[in-house]
């Protein structure tokens, strides 16, 4: 008989726990919140826990951070556990509810834009606004797939009542792909939007 897993647990690395014990309460401005997804997502690397993404859910009204994400895809075994999708659903938790906009205006920074399974998180999730470092041509650069997205997707965001702000300390980010790359770093997407065949 086969045993089929009835629960999943959800956590970060242990390092989070210490670096973000260290973070002060409050992020005043855009950069200093962008930077805390960058620092997080250069972190992952550095620490060996995952791949070069990061995110966090901040109280756009108060700059507190709500909650903090890292890719975990290799460490979880989980392809869905991508940086942003793991804030979304910390801030979540954190929250209470599914419907982060019934609760109040947050905003969603990713080191890198988003690929296209996060694209649909994002939505979902109810932020309101999404800050993004990195361009998507930068991570395909190092050779991740970012699946398809529509050419003009922060277009289609900014019409359901997502802002959308790109390039957000961009070479920041790159730098962190950069990284990753030249550390050997896993790329996990291993057939490249090929199908399975």
């Amino acid at each position: 008989m086969s045993i089929v897993p009835t629960h999943f647990g959800l956590h970060l690395p242990n390092w989070t726990l210490h670096w973000l014990s260290r973070q002060p309460t409050r992020f005043a401005d855009v950069e200093a919140r962008m930077r805390t997804a960058i620092v997080l997502a250069r972190e992952n690397v550095q620490q060996g826990t995952g791949g070069p993404f990061g995110a966090a859910v901040f109280d756009a009204k108060t700059g507190r951070l709500v909650a903090a994400g890292v890719n975990l895809v290799v460490s979880h075994q989980s392809a869905v556990l991508h940086a942003e999708v793991v804030a979304i659903a910390l801030a979540g938790q954190a929250i209470g509810t599914h419907d982060l906009a019934a609760a109040g205006h947050y905003e969603l920074y990713a080191s890198t834009e988003p690929c296209t399974m996060c694209l649909g998180a994002s939505l979902w999730s109810g932020v309101r606004a999404l800050y993004c470092g990195a361009r998507d041509e930068d991570a395909r650069a190092i050779g991740f797939d970012e699946g398809p997205k529509p050419a003009d997707w922060p277009g289609e965001l900014r019409n359901r009542g997502v802002q959308v702000v790109q390039d957000v300390l961009r070479e920041e980010a790159i730098a962190v792909l950069q990284d990753y790359a030249a550390r050997g770093g896993r790329i996990y997407n291993g057939r490249m939007g090929e199908g399975a065949g």
